[in-house]
């Protein structure tokens, strides 16, 4: 974990590809993930030991982490109020992240990784979903499925 040295693994990410030419399959907020495949031998992965060990000793070289806001289970526990079908496909609008918590969401928003949704369409935007969705992003968070991938705006279902 990688947040034990004061950085995310979005940061440490790109400095291991920038100092040591070395590509990770995953990170997010707290860790990397390596893949070791039969591909490798020892010479691989010694280079991948020698490279996480030089991030340990240069960690202050590395952009801090900003903090993300990480809401309680019961904060992110879906609250279905409308079909999905019916969210996704009917009519509606794109408003600022601020003005998004109370509305339907008509749009998925999923955090990768893990690649488990927050939003999802017909679901109660929560006021910690969005908290949570928005400072991931500013840390580093790959959101692939919003309109706006900034999240500075989230589409929601029209009001009548």
């Amino acid at each position: 974990e990688v947040a034990d040295l004061g950085i995310s693994g979005y940061h440490a990410l790109d400095w291991l590809r920038a100092e040591h030419g070395i590509g990770l399959g995953l990170s997010d907020h707290r860790r990397v993930e390596a893949l070791i495949t039969h591909g490798d031998d020892d010479a691989t992965v010694q280079r991948l030991l020698d490279a996480l060990a030089d991030l340990a000793m240069r960690s202050e070289e590395v952009e801090r982490a900003p903090r993300v806001e990480i809401p309680s289970p019961e904060h992110l526990a879906p609250h279905t109020v409308m079909l999905p079908r019916d969210a996704f496909f009917g009519r509606t609008e794109s408003v600022p992240a601020d003005e998004a918590p109370g509305r339907i969401a008509a749009e998925l928003a999923t955090p990768y990784p893990p690649g488990v949704p927050v939003l999802v369409p017909g679901d109660l935007i929560t006021k910690e979903a969005v908290e949570y969705l928005r400072s991931g992003v500013a840390a580093g968070m790959q959101l692939p499925d919003p309109a706006d991938p900034s999240l500075d705006t989230i589409k929601v279902v029209a009001r009548d």
